[in-house]
């Protein structure tokens, strides 16, 4: 049932969209996206939306999972620094790519169980880490690539400082309201910025983001 349902997700929202990366298109057909959302609105997980997943959090819709991983135009050999675990949705389709991903959530609930689920679907390429995104994760810097899944005032500095020579790095920059994707690519210290399409997320909470509303 979730096969069919699948493939018809990746056909309308991904393929039709414009997305012809073959390796984005094969990860998330096979990831079963209904995993990771609650089982009361798992027969809502390919309907093309994004979806609450708890903590006020949620899981991105498919083309924007897709647009994200395209623009950071992977060969399956980088190391990536992901900020925002959420579900584990989008480690799961860059671990299904090849690649090394380092995951970093603030909410401590949220990355256990991201945890639990990528490693019990075979997903061992992924390392989670449990703070602050906006700082980012020095231990294993430079990273090759860099991908940040919640809207940010601006570019944390701290991220560009981990990001590698020639290496790119995607986020949404805005108000909380609506954000535009940038991909900046670093020419040793110079950071090049492109903007793309808009986008919507959830707010990047922390020392070089939005601070948290007590």
């Amino acid at each position: 049932m979730f096969e069919k349902k699948r493939n018809e997700m990746v056909t309308k929202y991904v393929i039709e969209a414009g997305i012809r990366n073959t390796k984005i298109i094969d990860a998330m057909r096979k990831i079963p996206r209904h995993k990771f959302v609650e089982s009361a609105i798992e027969h809502q997980a390919y309907s093309g939306a994004s979806l609450p997943i708890g903590y006020g959090q949620t899981i991105s819709h498919p083309l924007t999972v897709a647009l994200m991983t395209d623009a950071l135009e992977l060969n399956g050999k980088e190391k990536i620094l992901e900020i925002g675990t959420g579900s584990g949705y989008q480690a799961a389709v860059l671990a299904e790519m090849g690649v090394k991903v380092f995951s970093i959530e603030r909410i401590p609930q949220l990355s256990k169980k991201a945890q639990e689920l990528l490693y019990r679907l075979g997903y061992f390429s992924v390392a989670f880490h449990i703070g602050d995104g906006t700082v980012g994760w020095t231990q294993y810097a430079p990273y090759d690539r860099i991908l940040v899944t919640a809207g940010s005032p601006k570019v944390p500095k701290t991220l560009l400082n981990q990001l590698a020579n020639e290496g790119k790095l995607i986020i949404p920059v805005g108000n909380q309201d609506t954000q535009e994707f940038v991909l900046i690519t670093r020419q040793g210290e110079k950071f090049v910025s492109k903007i793309l399409n808009k986008a919507t997320f959830v707010p990047l909470i922390g020392r070089k983001g939005w601070e948290i509303k007590e």
